[in-house]
Formats: structure tokens, sequence, C-alpha cells
């Protein structure tokens, strides 16, 4: 030791063996109070206070009174009111989650200066979120939840986890840091409350229907389906002798499971797989195999989620709930790596709604359009999108809509602007978010509109994105909704409301799907029936009263005071498009009282001129094949006469 208790010290560079010190171990020594004259006298006081007068709190005890909070001793002294997202990993990890956990662990609490140098720079995103924060969710409902919950819960996970990446975005990367804003948010969730279905039980999870998607492993913890956040298999003790028994089982392709049938699943057991400084080995019938193998026993149902490829976001993965299936039987087999692994037979529950079978059906015919039941067309639009749109008809012989003139975009018949004109950007390469030389940045209050992967962060009054006259790159993040359609959108004869719109790929919350095009008529020479009596049902005014939503992030989960900034929509001057001649796929979308999707009014500079465009984003997650609706909207008083002098209507941003 570099030093003892005080007057217990080692004479430097002594030799002499024979020298027997007197010390006593610590155990012995007497503590040693101060006289009362000489000071306060001695008050035990509870760790967590109230201290009296002329005492103070000390490590690990030193943070705000009346807090209970576990303090994270690997933060230098810091206290954090956020939990470590250790705390909800799972004993039972793999090899490649150990060496995550490991890795995150060395950028928090290692020694190394350089190393420190790295979590200091790249620890500008620091959040305190209100000891008093409201997470509008009661103990019991934290407990058992319904649909209105698990909606709240993942549309409030989805809002802050959005702002999380546009905020990391905006700060410059560093090597070794690792940018997981589902992680972050998710933290920030549990440890506030803001979660529910917390009681394990077996079977079907209350509010989360079969189909419902995730894209996230967190958003399964945080609605109670699954409550490993890594690990494949999530199990509890039973109430016969302690046995354990399998709840859930999320199969995502890191074993060799077998997923041709939609209905069968040969799950691979856990452990034994190969890591960094780890050789493969035979699998152990213990943890999550254990519990597999005593349901198989029991009967009980078990929970799939079955997880593959987002077909947008090749990196990433969309997680289904597939229902209840039973295990049939179990068996060992050598593996890929030539080690022993359980093989569990899992069977669907018969008589429960698709999903995965659903996704197979859409591999299908993305591989042959031919394959669809129904065709009509294999493109509506002739080549207009680089993205083909299908026609389809299941429900009667109708051959398809009334003809009209594909649009990509909006059309302009006369040289007029709606706002402002503005100037481009003077960005060369892409705009980067965080520049704060970049005019459109400005324009959007400093903040990129976007985050990495373009999904749209924050609901606004107006976005301004870069033009064809901005000299930044044409595949900038900030021309998002100029890239034309991304997902594969199928029109559709619905059983009774006409024709709609739907599409085969899964679509997060902020994700931009198309705009409204068609011909842009002056305000005040817009009719109803465009002068040949029939009337036009494909119509959009801005200027119509909406139904008001809120869909941002809560600012004090992230440490910010409640703000009142309006995500009501400001748009200098009125805007009437007519799709009915001249349109594209978003005059399908058919209206709801509770819409998937929302309008967003979007600027760009062209020609000198600042154009406004109505552009249409997922208000929430939308699995596959799920109509797309929005708010039509109430129509104003005087619309048909083309008057607009009641356009000035209020927005009152409301919890969802």
């Amino acid at each position: 030791m570099e030093g003892g208790l005080s007057g217990n010290t080692v004479v430097p560079n002594s030799n002499d063996k024979s020298t027997v010190l007197d010390v006593k171990p610590l155990r012995m020594l007497i503590p040693q109070f101060p006289d009362t004259s000489e000071g306060p006298p001695f008050v035990c006081a509870p760790p967590n206070g109230p201290f009296p007068s002329g005492c103070s709190p000390f490590f690990p005890f030193s943070g705000p009174q009346g807090s209970q909070s576990t303090p994270d001793l690997n933060q230098n002294g810091l206290i954090s009111t956020i939990l470590p997202i250790r705390s909800f990993r799972v004993e039972n990890a793999s090899p490649m989650d150990a060496a995550h956990d490991t890795h995150k662990q060395k950028s928090v609490a290692s020694s190394s200066v350089k190393k420190k140098a790295k979590v200091d720079k790249g620890s500008k995103l620091s959040f305190t979120t209100p000891i008093n924060f409201d997470p509008r969710i009661s103990l019991s409902e934290r407990d058992d939840g319904n649909r209105e919950l698990v909606e709240n819960v993942l549309s409030r996970f989805d809002a802050l986890r959005r702002k999380l990446s546009q905020m990391e975005d905006a700060v410059e990367s560093h090597s070794g840091i690792i940018k997981r804003s589902d992680l972050k948010a998710g933290n920030m969730m549990m440890s506030k409350g803001v979660r529910t279905n917390m009681k394990k039980r077996i079977g079907a999870v209350p509010g989360v229907e079969i189909g419902d998607i995730f894209f996230f492993r967190m958003e399964l913890c945080l609605v109670g389906l699954h409550a490993q956040s890594m690990a494949g298999i999530d199990y509890i003790k039973g109430e016969l002798e302690g046995e354990l028994v399998a709840l859930s089982i999320v199969s995502s392709g890191g074993y060799d499971n077998d997923a041709e049938d939609p209905d069968i699943l040969i799950y691979s057991g856990q452990g034994g797989n190969a890591g960094r400084d780890k050789e493969a080995s035979d699998q152990k019938l213990e943890r999550g195999n254990l519990a597999l193998e005593k349901s198989l026993h029991r009967g009980n149902e078990v929970r799939v989620i079955r997880g593959f490829k987002d077909a947008i976001f090749q990196a990433s993965k969309v997680y289904v709930y597939d229902g209840l299936y039973k295990i049939q039987e179990s068996w060992m087999e050598k593996g890929k790596s030539g080690c022993n692994t359980f093989k569990y037979k899992l069977v669907r529950i018969p008589g429960q709604t698709g999903a995965f079978a659903t996704w197979k059906s859409i591999l299908k015919w993305k591989e042959g359009v031919s394959s669809r039941v129904g065709l009509i067309l294999s493109d509506l639009t002739s080549g207009a999108e680089s993205t083909p749109v299908v026609l389809v008809n299941e429900v009667d012989d109708e051959k398809g809509p009334a003809c009209f003139t594909y649009l990509a975009t909006v059309k302009y018949l006369k040289s007029f602007d709606l706002v402002q004109t503005t100037l481009g950007c003077n960005c060369h390469d892409a705009c980067r978010p965080g520049n704060s030389n970049c005019s459109c940045i400005k324009k959007n209050g400093g903040d990129f509109p976007y985050t990495a992967n373009g999904v749209l962060a924050c609901r606004k009054p107006l976005i301004y994105e870069c033009g064809p006259s901005c000299p930044c790159i044409r595949n900038c993040k900030n021309r998002v909704s100029q890239g034309g359609l991304k997902f594969h959108l199928e029109v559709f004869k619905t059983s009774d409301r006409g024709w709609g719109l739907r599409s085969w790929d899964s679509i997060r919350a902020g994700a931009f799907i198309c705009e409204y095009a068609g011909e842009v008529f002056d305000s005040d020479k817009a009719r109803q029936d465009d002068g040949d009596g029939e009337i036009n049902e494909y119509i959009f005014y801005t200027n119509r009263l909406y139904e008001p939503f809120k869909w941002n992030y809560e600012p004090e989960l992230v440490g910010e005071a409640s703000s009142d900034a309006t995500e009501d929509y400001d748009i200098p001057s009125p805007l009437t498009i007519s799709a009915k001649n001249n349109g594209n796929v978003a005059r399908f979308m058919n209206h709801s009282c509770t819409p998937n999707v929302f309008w967003q009014p979007i600027v760009y500079e062209h020609n000198n001129g600042a154009y406004l465009h109505i552009c249409f984003f997922a208000k929430k997650r939308i699995p596959a094949m799920t109509e797309l609706t929005y708010d039509y909207g109430t129509p104003c008083q005087n619309e048909t006469e083309g008057d607009n002098t009641t356009s000035g209507r209020k927005f009152i941003s409301t919890p969802l």
C-alpha cells in the first residue's frame, strides 16, 4: 500500500524483517468522537437525511434530500437520477452481448487518460430528469396494461428516441462512442415508470395484439411482452416447487432457427456460441433452455416474437408479435459449430390472426408480383415512381379507379409563390447536423429536421428543406421528401370505402410516405366541382380545421423545462390542391378519426421561389398491409366559395 492508516506507516527501504509492527486490525479501532466542547454533539443521521445543523451529507449520499434512487458509483462521484442500462441486462446474455457490456463499462469507468478523454468529449449529452416527474401511469397500470396504455408508452418512447437521435447526430462523433438512442430512451422511461405490464405472466399480454411490430428490443420490455433486453428466452420460476417456466422467445436470426413454415418454429437453445475470447461449446440444460424443457412437459403457452430484416433500413430489424405457441418436442443435434445444440419445436395455436405468415407472403410477392392475388396492375405509376405501386382488387370485379394522370409531385399551374422567397444554403457537400453556418438549418430553428436514417425528429409548424437551387449534393439528408417513394405501396379495393392505400413494408413513426401531388389552385379560384358539375373528392385544403394532437417528445425527460413550443401548422398563405385529374397515390388515402398518418408542410426553394409541399409522415408504427389513413379535417364555413378568411384556426396541443 502507498499509505496506511494515520500513524501506521512502514519505513521506506527497510530490509529489517525482524521488526514487527504493532498494527491493530481495523475492526479493533475505536471510533473517536469529537468532544462536546470542540464541536457539535455526535448525531446519528439516516444516510439520506435529514441532516441536523452543522452536519452535511457525504458520498455516496450527497444527492438531493428525499431522493431514493440508487446512486451510480461508477460515475466519478456524480449522482445520476437515471438508472444505468446495465440494471436491465439479463444474466444469460450472449458472448457478443457480454462484449458490448464490457466495452460500455470501460468507456464509463476506465482509468485510462485516453479513454477518459473520449468519454468527456462524448458526454455532451447528459440528462437529469426532474425527481417529481409525473409518468401519468399509475402503479396498478404499470402492472397491468391495456391497449391505450401500450400505444401511449410506445409513442412516448419513439418520440423520445427520435429526439435523442437528433441530439446525438448534432454532436461530433468520436471513435469509441456508441450511439444507442434506443437504450438511452428505454433507460429513461424505465427509471421514471413510463412502462406497463411489469407483472410477468403466462400467455397473452394485456394491450398487445398479434401482428404488433417493434423496431427495438427495449420496446418489448417497456410493454411487458418480453422482459429480457438481450436474451432470447424469458422465463420465471413457477409455483410448483420453483420450477422454471418459459414465457416468451425472440427468434431473430442469432441462432440456426428454422423460419420456413409460418406456423412452426424450430428454435435453437441459448448459449454455446463463440465469442471474441471464447470458443463454441456444447449448450447446457440450464436457465432458458431448462425453462423451455419444463414448459414442454407442462404444456403452457409461450409467446413468440419473430425478427427479420427491415426492408427499408437493412441494418435494422423489425420484430412482429406472432402470437401464442406450444412446445411440441425437443432434441439435441450438432450445430454449424460442431457443438451440441438444443432444438425445440414450437407449433402455433390455431385460430389466431396471421402475422409472420403475412410477412412471408409479402416476400413471395416481391420475388414475383404476379403471385399477388387480385392483381390488376403491377405498377399504377407507369414508371413515374422509382418504386412501383401495385393495384389490386380482392373484393369485387371492378378493374380500377377512374382514369387520371400520375404526377410524382405537386404542379403549380402558374408562376406564383405561396410563401416568401428565401435563399438556399451554402453547403457544398451535404448539410450536416450541428452546422450553425447552414442557412437551411438556421431556418429550421437550428435543428436538423431529420435523424440520420431520414426519420422526422419532431413535428413543426413549417419545415425547410434544401431545394434544387441549393449547392449541396442531391442525396443530402435534408431532402427527404424529394426522394420519391421508398415503401412498396399498394392501392387496393376496400369493402366499404372505395379504393384505399397500404404498404407491403412496415413503417416507422416519422417515416416519410409520400406528398400530396396534384394541381395547385389559386385560393380564390378553387371550386368543388372543377366546373364540370361533378363533385371533386380529391381536393386538399390546408385551411381546414384539424383535430389537434401531440406528437413530439416530452422535454422533461431530457432535463428541459416544460415547453409551450407549438406543433401547430403555420402556413403563410392557404393552399388548395386538386388531385382529381392529376395526382399520385396520396389521392387514395381515406379519412380516419384515429389516423396513422399526418401531414407536414414543407418548403424548399426552386427557380428563385419558395414553394410549399404537403407531405405525409407516419404518425405511429404501421404494420405491413395496414391501411394508411389521415384526418381530412372539418370544412370551413366558406370553403366552397374559396373564401379563406376563416382559416385562422387555433390548435391546442393535448397529450396522446
